[in-house]
């Protein structure tokens, strides 16, 4: 009988080739996405496989396609911060749900700070199709070199061109930038500081650089940037910092929310009021920010639709097709109470 399985026994190639009448090579091909099948056949072979709850070898496919049909992600930071900052969330959210209609599986790999070359060691071992790598700090040549044997997407744009992987997904960090400084000054600001970022990271770079392009554009003096390392303990003591070189301060652009609620902080405990004394914008709008005391002020980055542009890209990529080497998603500001 058609459809029937003996008890203890799962279903087979070939079960699934007598259910829909066709050979066993044809349900190969039809399980392998060959394009030699005709529309008629490929359906009459996937409604096999879902009457029979056929599960095809993975392993035998990989053998014959020399493929693994999985991606790893990779995030060169310490557990700690990826687990801290939601930026990482969004972006491995939106990988997932981006792969979520193919035949990939995500493993998310964070590098070991006691043995970095355990990742490239990982990566060229065949366990992966290709990889995408988020938050990718200058001077990391390793991974930008990886790419010349594996197909390899970045999070951000490369700072040093010897770095470039060729393959990018990124947000407008500059323009989001000038747009928080000059809502800063429209709002009669004169006497602005930012929290800048790292400085061998592009978003640390680019989005000081808009901010001070903005500033200084509008005559006003952009001497008040201290740094941090987009935690929100270094945004604390950045704003100290800034509170001691320059009490009369009235607005700070702090470069990610991170270090914008750590900005808040230290303003409260410097009995500064939000935003009547000092008004604070963001960079991120990730899930704290609306609920902030006073709620942030921010500029919004699709994170989440970065993380499945990235995957969608590196899918395109293993399948050999052509791909744009360059993405730029669009930022928006977001104004609430913060400033």
């Amino acid at each position: 009988m058609r459809g029937s399985i003996p008890a203890g026994h799962a279903p087979t190639l070939e079960m699934v080739a007598a259910q829909a009448g066709v050979s066993r090579a044809t349900v190969s091909r039809v399980v392998n996405g060959s394009p030699k099948v005709s529309p008629e056949v490929v359906e009459s072979v996937q409604a096999a496989i879902t009457a029979l709850n056929y599960v095809p070898n993975r392993a035998a496919r990989s053998l014959a396609s020399r493929r693994t049909q999985a991606i790893a992600l990779i995030v060169p930071e310490s557990a700690a911060r990826v687990f801290d900052d939601p930026f990482f969330a969004s972006i491995v959210q939106g990988a997932a749900l981006a792969l979520a209609g193919t035949e990939y599986t995500l493993n998310m790999l964070i590098e070991s700070e006691l043995d970095p070359d355990k990742t490239r060691r990982y990566l060229l071992g065949g366990n992966v199709d290709g990889a995408l790598v988020v938050s990718h700090h200058t001077g990391d040549h390793s991974f930008a070199h990886l790419s010349r044997s594996l197909p390899l997407v970045f999070g951000g744009r490369p700072l040093d061109p010897e770095e470039s992987s060729g393959y990018t997904v990124d947000v407008d960090n500059e323009h989001g930038a000038t747009a928080a400084a000059q809502h800063l000054i429209d709002a009669g600001r004169t006497r602005i500081a930012t929290i800048a970022g790292p400085q061998d990271m592009p978003p640390g770079v680019d989005r000081l650089h808009g901010f001070t392009t903005v500033v200084t554009g509008a005559g006003l003096a952009d001497d008040l940037i201290e740094f941090g390392d987009f935690t929100a303990a270094s945004g604390a003591a950045a704003m100290h910092r800034l509170l001691e070189r320059a009490p009369e301060l009235d607005a700070v652009f702090a470069a990610n929310d991170q270090m914008a609620m750590g900005a808040l902080s230290a303003l409260a405990d410097a009995g500064r009021s939000v935003p009547d004394d000092v008004a604070v914008v963001g960079f991120d709008d990730d899930r704290y920010a609306a609920t902030a005391v006073p709620p942030l002020t921010t500029v919004r980055q699709p994170s989440s639709e970065m993380g499945a542009e990235m995957a969608r890209k590196l899918v395109r990529l293993i399948a050999g097709e052509d791909v744009e080497s360059a993405t730029i998603l669009p930022t928006e500001l977001v104004v609430r109470q913060s400033g």
